[in-house]
């Protein structure tokens, strides 16, 4: 007869990585990507894709979605930035137990995240995929678009790109990124351009109509992101557009 996990266990399991991921740090790795991050966690100085491998070997041991989201929150719980980490990696590994009931969760890892170390692989990886499984889900992010917390618009700008790589219509994101353009936030200037590029990678001329209209309002980091992959005739009509003196209004 099989025997089902308790939380006590998955908190084991949890302290039991901790351990494998400090074994594995590097002090002063740990304090240069405290200052790096301007983290108020504790850092271990692990290495990315080392916590990366303690997160695929546990996802081995995951047999429910209960086991999943029990074991990625008794992680995240110690404010310890690789045990962090090791809960998204996670998540992102067992993709196939998460569903749409599993949104509020995700909106809570990245609320508590408050760095892109954190919530790119939250929005980008994880929700992308929630998306893509799940279409139904993309409206829920209406909201999070103009949410008081830039890290959760950031999030609702990201987890448009694989879709986006997929061939969802531009639309959803095209309306986000629109009503943002504004801001002067350096992480969201980065997350529309850095969509856009990607984007373009498949689609080259939706981003270059997107972009046009909007030459003079984008950002110089979003425009530097967004044109990487146009051609050059492209990237020429838009600087065109952009430098282009402003007519005087009449007297």
């Amino acid at each position: 007869m099989a025997i089902t996990p308790t939380p006590g266990h998955h908190a084991r399991q949890a302290d039991d990585i901790g351990e494998q991921l400090r074994s594995l740090g590097v002090p002063e790795r740990a304090a240069a990507e405290k200052r790096y991050l301007k983290s108020s966690l504790r850092h271990l100085g692990t290495a990315v894709p080392e916590v990366r491998r303690v997160a695929r070997k546990a996802a081995g041991t995951i047999g429910s979605h209960c086991e999943l989201v029990t074991l990625a929150r008794a992680l995240w719980e110690a404010p310890v930035h690789e045990r962090r980490l090791c809960a998204v990696f996670l998540l992102e590994a067992r993709v196939d137990l998460i569903g749409p009931g599993d949104l509020p969760l995700i909106e809570e890892f990245v609320r508590g995240a408050k760095t892109w170390a954190l919530v790119d692989d939250l929005a980008g990886a994880l929700l992308g995929e929630l998306v893509v499984a799940h279409p139904e889900v993309a409206e829920a992010f209406d909201a999070w678009a103009t949410d008081a917390d830039f890290w959760i618009r950031r999030a609702a700008l990201l987890a448009q790109m694989k879709p986006l790589q997929v061939g969802v219509p531009m639309e959803r994101f095209g309306r986000y990124a629109d009503s943002m353009l504004g801001e002067k936030e350096f992480f969201i200037r980065k997350a529309i351009g850095w969509v856009l590029r990607e984007t373009s990678k498949k689609r080259p001329d939706e981003v270059y109509n997107w972009l046009l209209p909007r030459a003079e309002r984008v950002s110089t980091v979003t425009l530097r992101e967004a044109v990487k992959y146009l051609s050059t005739g492209q990237v020429s009509a838009l600087m065109k557009v952009r430098t282009a003196p402003t007519p005087k209004r009449p007297p």
